[in-house]
């Protein structure tokens, strides 16, 4: 019998009802979108009337809608929450992404789906087995996991496991990035994430010696998985999620048919998975990540720790690599060895002086570049392209459809009408009959036939496809028009669209909580982020008391830890402690952030768990 985690599920993320659409039709299994109010990106959150229609859409497909209501709560939002829950239910929601526990603990909830966001930090086999305990269906993996430890947490664990494939990647631990509220009153964990970790620092040695200004050190690259996959698939994940609540339709479009040619090109190989959800993407596109934005790639801890995971340059897109500089005049140049386009009005840039900078390209004649102004750009500095104007069109015009096939039948129903039936491959069946009372004897059947068959095939404008048409004899003793086929044809495809949709209604699913299982931890201090009553009630009757309230109820964060993250830069400067013990001596490093000269901070190695520490000084 197959497991849950053999339907595999290509999750892409939806600021609005166009990238839900976008999404959809270049191949998503399931999307994810933000509440109407407490998402983890308030800027992301979409109206429940919205959602109603993103979930019709998607129903159709078979493909699911995830609601973020991922936000720590007070005890005054926990009602309007609840009723957030509840409206989302009776929208058909098939999955509700929570981070607080108070949503676990109160009484009256909706019977939907949970799954525990990413920020509830789920990067042991220990805390990913007590959520699945709790009734949680689905469990989003901490982004800094590797193949292995991914592997381990499957092999303890029978929940879903999603795990992030590509986009832009916190640097701090999710869920423990307390930075943005230390110094603006921005809680990460509310939505409102300031994006400190974007900011040029200086880095200081303990001894004050300058090691780096202007420095990035902070700002990770994109996390791009394409090599990785299968092997994650292996492992145990079957939700592949795509970073990207803020993107546009294009992205979204663009990365979202990427993975869906490589997922479906893993299924074939590997007929123990199924794709969870229906739908042939036909399209003019060939999806490339480079052509979107992106801060250069990285696949992260996936294969054990690597050196280049972050940009120390630049927070900014950097494109898609396209040669180096070369020719270059006052006002023109070319690039060595571009194997690409280049086109009027793209957006060029190139590192100078460790300083990223931009250009834009007037005009392209024979190969040569004469954009608006040269800006330093020297002979042999490597170029990228972040703004492709043709791609960007190409995404718009491309003719992308996703099509479901099925057959179409033609005949006489038992009381003696014209009857077609639309015929999915779950045994969905739309039907629509037309009364034979008025209708005239054919004077050709063939002819009969032959319109028949030219108007039932026609779906444009549809989701189907037609696969098989069967048109009886029966039907083609009668003098039948084109526009009664093609009424007929339209009501059958509507019918199939409304059984399609209630056959995808989610189950009711109630909460199944585990009462005597442990919470991972015994004491709960702020990093946890307990912000209400109700979750200081749900810890303590799960084994842990809680010893402060979260962050986001302190007043003074001197001296508090600020960020846990796998990036370490003594690592990323060569000098690892493990393999360069003299280093020490440059411990604790300084962060002074540049554009706030106040906001400084002291990092410190905790090479016991591989990981970097940052306090607020």
């Amino acid at each position: 019998m197959l497991s849950p985690r053999n339907y595999i599920e290509l999750l892409a993320p939806a600021r609005d009802i166009e990238c839900a659409k976008a999404a959809l039709n270049h191949g998503a299994d399931a999307i994810y979108i933000g509440a109407p109010k407490f998402s983890a990106r308030k800027a992301a959150s979409v109206s429940t009337e919205d959602i109603t229609e993103i979930v019709q859409i998607a129903h159709l497909y078979k493909a699911r809608v995830f609601v973020a209501l991922n936000t720590l709560l007070y005890d005054k939002e926990l009602e309007e929450a609840k009723k957030i829950a509840w409206d989302m239910y009776h929208a058909g929601v098939d999955a509700l992404i929570v981070q607080d526990y108070a949503l676990l603990q109160m009484r009256d909830m909706p019977p939907i789906e949970l799954h525990s966001s990413t920020q509830m930090d789920n990067r042991t086999a220990e805390r990913a087995k007590y959520h699945e305990s709790q009734g949680f269906k689905q469990v989003v993996l901490a982004r800094e996991l590797s193949l292995e430890q991914i592997k381990e947490i499957a092999d303890k664990t029978t929940v879903r496991l999603e795990a992030f494939i590509h986009g832009a990647l916190c640097v701090s631990y999710s869920g423990r990035c307390f930075m943005s509220q230390a110094i603006c009153g921005r809680s990460a964990n509310r939505g409102e994430c300031s994006q400190p970790c974007r900011l040029p620092y200086t880095i200081l040695s303990s001894e004050g010696e300058t090691i780096a200004s202007n420095n990035y050190a902070l700002s990770l690259r994109d996390n791009n998985q394409t090599e990785n996959i299968e092997k994650m698939m292996l492992a145990g994940v079957s939700s592949f999620k795509i970073e990207g609540r803020l993107k546009d339709p294009s992205y979204v479009a663009n990365i979202t048919l990427h993975y869906r040619r490589i997922i479906d090109d893993i299924i074939t190989r590997h007929p123990e998975y199924i794709r969870s959800s229906e739908g042939i993407v036909k399209t003019q596109l060939t999806a490339d990540p480079e052509r979107s934005f992106n801060r250069g790639f990285t696949t992260y801890f996936m294969n054990g720790r690597q050196r280049d995971i972050h940009n120390p340059i630049t927070p900014k897109s950097m494109g898609q690599p396209l040669g180096k500089a070369c020719r270059v005049t006052k006002n023109s140049f070319s690039i060595d060895k571009c194997k690409v386009g280049v086109n009027n009005n793209d957006g060029l840039c190139f590192i100078k002086g460790n300083k990223l900078i931009g250009i834009k390209v007037n005009k392209v004649e024979n190969g040569i570049l004469f954009p608006d102004k040269l800006n330093g750009l020297q002979n042999g500095l490597m170029l990228y392209r972040n703004s492709d104007t043709e791609f960007d069109n190409l995404i718009k015009q491309a003719r992308t459809i996703r099509q479901i096939p099925i057959d179409i039948t033609a005949g006489l129903s038992p009381r003696g009408d014209i009857e077609v039936q639309a015929i999915d491959k779950e045994g969905n069946i739309g039907v629509a009959t037309f009364p034979c009372i008025n209708l005239s004897d054919a004077k050709d059947m063939s002819a009969t036939q032959r319109i028949a068959e030219q108007q039932l095939v026609k779906t444009g404008g549809t989701a189907y496809t037609v696969e098989n048409l069967y048109v009886e004899e029966s039907v083609c003793c009668f003098f039948i028009n084109s526009s009664i086929w093609n009424d007929i044809r339209r009501k059958a495809l509507q019918d199939l669209t409304e059984k399609r949709i209630a056959a995808n209604k989610p189950i009711d699913c109630p909460l199944e909580i585990d009462t005597q299982a442990t919470y991972p931890q015994k004491e709960a201090d702020a990093q946890i982020g307990v912000l209400n009553n109700t979750a200081k009630e749900y810890l303590l009757e799960h084994g842990c008391t809680m010893t402060e309230w979260g962050y986001e109820r302190q007043t003074d964060y001197k001296g508090r830890t600020v960020m846990t993250t796998k990036h370490c830069l003594m690592y990323a400067m060569g000098k690892c402690l493990k393999q360069h013990p003299e280093a020490r001596k440059m411990l604790p490093l300084c962060l002074i952030d540049e554009e706030h000269k106040n906001n400084r901070y002291t990092v410190m190695c905790d090479c016991a768990n591989c990981q970097m520490i940052i306090k607020r000084d």
